[in-house]
């Protein structure tokens, strides 16, 4: 029996300047779509309040069009929150914090019955609007088995790729096979989409690791009669159906855990890769747990201002600002927030250098 298959669409191959090394070229392509280490990726659920929280969608057959929403039921909600917490228990330096309001997410979760299960690859959440989801769940994903499912698109959250499309494991698939057990139920895919999400092999600095793990979350289950080489998977893929050890080495690697920094740990509100231009900007905001003085600074590879306001009656009130001075390393100030108000930072580049991040903290 085929299971139902994540089906991400196909993304365009970046560009750079001809003459990189190898080892430069597959730093940039794997480092594009990863986390700043440290960053709290802030999730939320379409909960049907919005109407235009749907897709329209063509009855097949009558000309006629109908709505499907994105929202899902609270069982539904759960298991995404559970798979959420199973990621965070490995112990990784990134965290997730669950929001009401889908303009504080980064993260913006649908459950569309049969759109597909599929979610953007990491940083490239960033890119979606925010009224559009960043990751949806096509089917009932409370049943058995069915944990896999959204193991693997928190995955694909966090920056990792489809583990069975990795150059280092080596399968010879029988292609018109692979076509068409992906064009039947309960898939239901086009040649293009069964290309792209099983038979496309990845470029080497594109896979998560140099060695292939066939347990990994990332690989999908196959029947027997897809691969023909190497013979000891002629009768199919079986991952484990959560994060092998291999995938925990790979997310610890990227993500490892947060050192203290002296006496206090450096504890970030928000830090979010920003892919500002020259004269661009960014607001966040935040909510201290607690009345005191806390350092709040802008860091990376940017020309940077930084401004700290308090919400009042609605409006924006200066608190503190630092201009970096032309110093790619930090902008950073020292102000005094009170435990239930509201504060804006906002973070302004005027210009860059090279390709680096900013990441924005508070401790």
């Amino acid at each position: 029996m085929t299971r139902r298959l994540c089906s991400l669409p196909r993304q365009p191959v970046p560009c750079f300047a001809p003459g990189l090394t190898a080892e430069r070229l597959g730093a940039l392509l794997a480092g594009r779509r990863m986390w700043v280490n440290g960053t709290v990726l802030h999730y939320a659920f379409f909960d049907g309040s919005d109407d235009c929280a749907a897709s329209v969608i063509p009855v097949p057959g009558t000309g006629e069009l109908r709505r499907v929403p994105w929202a899902g039921g609270e069982e539904q909600r759960d298991a995404v929150r559970d798979a959420f917490r199973e990621w965070q228990g490995l112990g990784i330096g990134v965290s997730f914090a669950e929001v009401g309001d889908r303009r504080e997410a980064e993260l913006r979760i649908g459950f569309q019955a049969g759109g597909g299960t599929w979610s953007a690859v990491g940083r490239e959440a960033l890119s979606a609007g925010r009224s559009e989801r960043t990751m949806n769940l096509g089917w009932d994903v409370t049943g058995p088995g069915e944990r896999a499912t959204v193991l693997h698109q928190i995955g694909h959250v966090l920056g990792m790729v489809h583990e069975h499309q990795s150059p280092y494991a080596g399968l010879h698939w029988d292609d018109e096979a692979v076509y068409a057990e992906l064009a039947g139920p309960p898939n239901f895919w086009s040649r293009e989409t069964a290309y792209t999400n099983v038979l496309r092999e990845l470029d080497a600095g594109e896979a998560s690791c140099s060695v292939w793990d066939p347990q990994s979350v990332m690989t999908f289950p196959f029947g027997p009669g897809l691969v023909l080489e190497p013979e000891q998977y002629r009768g199919g893929l079986s991952p484990s159906g959560g994060p092998s050890p291999a995938d925990k080495e790979f997310v610890l690697r990227w993500y490892p855990p947060a050192e203290p920094a002296g006496p206090a740990v450096l504890v970030p509100f928000r830090s979010a890769p920003l892919g500002l231009g020259p004269g661009e900007q960014a607001d966040f905001t935040v909510e201290p747990p607690e009345t005191r003085d806390y350092t709040v600074g802008a860091f990376g590879d940017a020309d940077t201002v930084l401004v700290v306001f308090e919400e009042r009656d609605g409006e924006p009130r200066f608190l503190a600002g630092h201009d970096d001075g032309g110093s790619p390393d930090n902008a950073a100030v020292r102000v005094r927030l009170v435990k239930g108000r509201r504060y804006v930072v906002r973070v302004r580049l005027y210009s860059t250098w090279g390709s680096g991040e900013t990441a924005v903290m508070c401790w």
